[in-house]
Formats: C-alpha cells, structure tokens, sequence
C-alpha cells in the first residue's frame, strides 16, 4: 500500500507540473502571456437566498424554434408588440413574423460564407470578430430603431426596415469597446451599457472568467453631445443593464461577483452606486416588467451548475425564482423577457428558445 501511495502521489506530482508549467501551450491561457489573476470578493454563504424552485417548473417550460436560432441571448419586442427578435451565433438579428424566421439586420459589413449556418452555438466563437455577436437588443420605443449592443462592432442601431446597422459608439473615453453587451435606453435617449472587458474578447469570455480581471465598465452615450462617458470602471464581468420603471435608476449585472447593483440617477443619490440584490448564482441579464419588477437571468448556481430564474421588486425583495435543478428543459439562461403573461427564455448557449 506504501509503494501504491507513492507511485500516486509521484503521478499527482507530474500531473501538478505539467499544469503548471504547461510546456505544450495546452493551457486556456497559453495564448495570453502574462497574464494576471485577480481576486473575486464573493458574498459569503450565508448572504446568498435561499429559496428553491421544489417544483422545478421551468422543466414545464415549451421549446420553440429548435434548431431555428443559435445562441440567441436577447430577446425583444418592437414598440408594435412584433417579434421576437433575437441575435444569433452567426451573427444576424432575426424576426419571427408568426409564421417563420427571417434576417432583419445585421452588425458586421464583412459577412462571409464563414458565417454560414453550424451545428452548435460555440461553433462561431472563432469567427465571432468576423460574423459579429449581437448580445443585448433594446428597441427606442419613440423612433422604433433597434440598438444592438455587439461583443465586438461596439453600440450600434438599425432602423424599423433593418439592414446594416450603423455604429455608433465604439469607443468610450479614448479606450475602445472590446466586450460590449448589454443596453437600455431612457426616455431622454441616453443609452446606459456594459463593455464588460477591455482586455479580453467575447470569443475569449472563459480566459475572463478565470482570471477575474476589473476592466469591465459600465457606460453611458449621450447622444446631444455624441459622447461616451465611464460612469463606472474597475468591474469584474459586468453584463444585463435595465432602467427602473420610473427611471430613477438602473440595475446592472455584475457576473464574477454574482450580485444586482444598482446605479441612482435622480435624487440626492444620484451618481452613486450600490449592492441591489445578492444573487443565488453567476448573473447574465436582467429585464423590467410591466409592473416594474425585475427579471434576472443567471446561468448557474454558486452550489450547482443548472439555470435559474429570480424576479425582485423595484426594492429589491426576492419574490419568485425558477429553476431545473436537472437540466431536463432549461439548462442554460441568458434572459428573460416577460410579455403578455408568458416568459420569453433565451440562452447563448443553447438552438432555442424557451416559453414559460
């Protein structure tokens, strides 16, 4: 037994030193020299909720559209109530009419037969920077133009016809986007919106992940000034913005820390900042309802990795969470778009999307 406890631990050893020193580059991180790892300050045990779903009602959840949408993370209604529209992995936003799917814009100039369709989501990650990666989709419910935030082409919009979108902001304070993700728009048509790294690329969001870099930012474009301003910088992973019903303010998403902040825009707090919710898991976006509540999308538990659906009051009490402990239906949420009494799921990771 003294010789097998050896023999295993001279293995681990081995195995230690290959990981370490990993002299193949088989490393997620070969491709980034010098990298940093930085530390993430979760919330403790103790803070997390800890409802549960016991009924597992997402697994009552009908899918739709499979194999008809790759990826589709955001999920959008025009001002007419039409839709959805969604992104997809290839690049394209596209438009249910009732009956089928069709392009209605696109983010990149330079499409190709590269962006051709594929079997899974992931299969675009390398051509992502080519094809574009239109994540979070917000209509101005005045003009009926389309804001498309897009991982690698910046903030952009197309009009109600669709086609090309156009930029328009790519840069914020002299440091370019390099991660943009997610949007609202308040009724003044300031746009409120995440970069979430400024080192690592969307087709990169794994390297982000494990070294918890704080580059990520949340922004604002004014579009009397045409000017992009840092409201705030040093975040690890932000993600999913959405206005208060009344405007007074905005949550934000961060995701490595797996907690709801909110931004004040009136009142005597207005410019501050604070911990909104502490969340059950690792968030992606959040959307308001009609009666002013939120919606929070979160792709995995702290305990467990299966998806999970949160809705907070406009003063932040947890009031309903889904969930499929066991991955039947819905085992990965981007966002939650609630309309008409039903749950509009989408998920970057998986060819649907899923009704609740």
């Amino acid at each position: 037994m003294a010789a097998a406890a050896v023999a295993i631990a001279g293995a681990v050893l081995l195995v230690a030193l290959y990981c370490g020193l990993d002299p193949f580059g088989h490393s997620p991180m070969a491709a980034f020299p010098g990298f940093e790892v930085y530390p993430i300050e979760l919330s403790s045990w103790s803070e997390l909720p800890t409802a549960r779903d016991a009924e597992d009602r997402l697994q009552r959840a009908e899918i739709r559209f499979l194999n008809q949408v790759q990826g589709p993370e955001s999920v959008a209604f025009d001002p007419q109530g039409r839709g959805p529209y969604t992104g997809v992995a290839d690049g394209r936003v596209v438009f249910w009419d009732g009956e089928s799917w069709s392009d209605f814009a696109y983010t990149s100039p330079n499409r190709s037969e590269i962006c051709d369709p594929k079997p899974s989501p992931l299969s675009y990650l390398k051509n992502e920077h080519i094809c574009g990666r239109p994540l979070g989709l917000r209509f101005d419910k005045k003009s009926g133009d389309l804001y498309i935030a897009d991982a690698y082409f910046g903030l952009l919009k197309v009009g109600p016809e669709g086609g090309l979108a156009t930029p328009v902001t790519t840069e914020a304070e002299g440091i370019p986007l390099k991660f943009t993700n997610d949007l609202d728009i308040d009724e003044d048509g300031s746009i409120y919106f995440t970069d979430s790294s400024t080192n690592y690329r969307r087709r990169n969001f794994m390297q982000l992940v494990f070294t918890g870099e704080p580059s990520g930012r949340l922004l604002k474009y004014n579009p009397v000034m045409k000017e992009t301003t840092v409201l705030l910088g040093g975040l690890q992973f932000p993600n999913g913005v959405t206005l208060s019903k009344d405007g007074s303010f905005f949550l934000f998403c961060e995701g490595s820390r797996g907690r709801l902040s909110r931004y004040w825009l009136k009142g005597e707090k207005a410019g501050t900042s604070d911990v909104f919710a502490i969340l059950p898991g690792f968030p992606d976006n959040v959307r308001t309802n009609e009666k002013g509540e939120f919606w929070v999308a979160i792709h995995c538990r702290r305990s467990k990795p299966h998806a999970v659906i949160v809705k907070y009051s406009p003063e932040g009490e947890l009031l309903e969470i889904l969930e499929d402990s066991q991955g039947k239906v819905v085992r990965a949420v981007s966002e939650v778009e609630e309309k008409d009494g039903k749950l509009w799921i989408g998920s970057v990771l998986m060819p649907f999307i899923a009704v609740y």
